[in-house]
């Protein structure tokens, strides 16, 4: 009930906001939601699966730049581009965790890091696709029925989309699947002495993961219709990382309040440093040169 709650305020939260005639909280509401969806995926491998994996970037710049770059060689369905974006994330996840896996500790955690920065440093090499300035899309990815363009659109689809991952997290979590993966995170050794292939339920959780990332970065390359090297960096795992532990590991709803918590900050601080140069330099609008060095 309490979801059915949660749901039914950001359902109307739009509407309130277009009222207001103050749609750039729209945006930026639909931009939480994103990031709420990769943090949720992260959560399945750190907080569900135990597995500390600094490389989930990988997964979500990787399905970003999927995206951008089919739209800009012409390809802007969303029915093909996205499961696109999925499956290749999906099949990355499926190639790092197979050679993560075999090791445990700081080395995996090493090892996911070192595979994202290859994947970085693989797509800023394709200067034919923007290279360190990014890859500009033509527009929204097209679904044949209304407007990806317009923003309230926009946002009821990242919703519902989010929506349909948590319902799919909570019954994956109370699956046999899910209780297994809990039972390795808590104790490895037994759960393979009882009889379960561990290695073969950790490569399908992080898997199963990355096939959400690369879902998150689908979207968020048509949030902006731009596609940043930034979101492979090793920082992006770090930023989402911390949105898992500020939410709660573990948790259903960790992903979605972490993202909420660290972007709303994020907004306040800077909203509180345009207040700080507004009274540093009152006419710092005439000199935006000034306002960008500092």
């Amino acid at each position: 009930m309490r979801a059915i709650a949660v749901f039914l305020l950001l359902a109307i939260f739009p509407l309130v906001m277009q009222a207001m005639d103050n749609l750039f909280y729209v945006s930026f509401a639909s931009r939480v939601l994103i990031y709420a969806i990769a943090a949720t995926s992260l959560n399945l491998v750190l907080g569900y699966g135990g597995m500390v994996s600094f490389g989930h970037a990988a997964f979500f710049g990787g399905g970003a730049f999927v995206v951008g770059i089919l739209a800009v060689e012409g390809l802007r369905s969303a029915w093909i581009a996205w499961p696109i974006a999925i499956a290749v994330a999906a099949l990355a996840a499926l190639v790092i965790g197979a050679l993560s896996l075999r090791t445990r500790g700081v080395y995996f955690i090493m090892i996911t890091l070192a595979f994202a920065q290859m994947i970085y440093y693989i797509f800023v090499s394709l200067k034919s696709y923007g290279g360190d300035d990014g890859l500009q899309m033509p527009g929204r990815s097209t679904l044949g029925f209304g407007t990806l363009g317009n923003d309230l659109v926009w946002y009821y689809v990242v919703l519902s989309i989010l929506a349909a991952v948590l319902y799919a997290m909570h019954r994956l979590v109370h699956s046999r699947f899910g209780r297994v993966i809990a039972a390795i995170r808590e104790n490895e050794a037994r759960a393979e002495a009882i009889g379960f292939p561990v290695y073969r339920y950790q490569l399908l959780c992080f898997v199963i993961a990355g096939g959400i990332g690369g879902l998150a970065g689908a979207l968020i390359a048509n949030q902006s219709s731009y596609v940043s090297p930034s979101l492979l960096h090793w920082i992006q795992s770090g930023t989402l990382m911390i949105m898992v532990i500020l939410g709660g590991v573990g948790t259903l709803w960790g992903g979605v309040i972490g993202a909420a918590v660290l972007l709303g900050l994020e907004h306040l601080i800077a909203d509180y440093r345009i207040a700080w140069l507004a009274k540093l330099a009152p006419n710092y609008q005439d000199h935006a040169g000034f306002a960008v060095g500092i």
